[in-house]
């Protein structure tokens, strides 16, 4: 089943999908005990690169924060302005996720066709099918993740 995109109209951002499992288990923090609190936590360290975006893509930038699983919840809860969290299918994985965020922004025929698509995973796999659809892949350390202070 295809995820649809979060926000479709004339505002066409460069679009920041972040894939949320690989980008909190980069963190050795102890994430395992607390997957949504985890998830919450990179969610809230997103509106930066909302208003800065990343190295070579000049903000303001559209965020996708893709979560599945045990963070999966995190979907429903208000997110920060500018960040839109996708929960994956429970009968999918957030990798089939993602690439269907890649592909409708790459669709012509998608009212936000042809956007500037970035996703931060260090997924083999997930990044070279997103880089089949033109897709731009950076690592975790593109986003000010884990935020400062002290690691709970």
């Amino acid at each position: 089943m295809p995820v649809a995109h979060p926000k479709r109209g004339s505002d066409v951002r460069p679009l920041v999908i972040v894939d949320g499992a690989n980008v909190v288990g980069s963190v050795p923090d102890g994430w395992w005990r607390d997957r949504l609190g985890a998830a919450r936590r990179l969610r809230d360290a997103l509106p930066t690169v909302v208003a800065a975006g990343l190295a070579d893509l000049p903000g303001p930038v559209e965020v996708v924060l893709v979560v599945e699983g045990a963070a999966a919840d995190l979907a429903a809860e208000p997110a920060p302005d500018g960040v839109h969290v996708v929960a994956a299918p429970r009968t999918s994985s957030g990798d089939d996720a993602i690439v269907d965020l890649v592909a409708a922004a790459e669709d012509p025929a998608a009212p936000c066709s042809h956007r500037r698509c970035v996703v931060v995973t260090a997924d083999r796999g997930l990044r070279e099918r997103v880089s089949a659809h033109g897709a731009r892949v950076v690592g975790p350390r593109a986003l000010p993740y884990p935020p400062p202070g002290p690691l709970p």
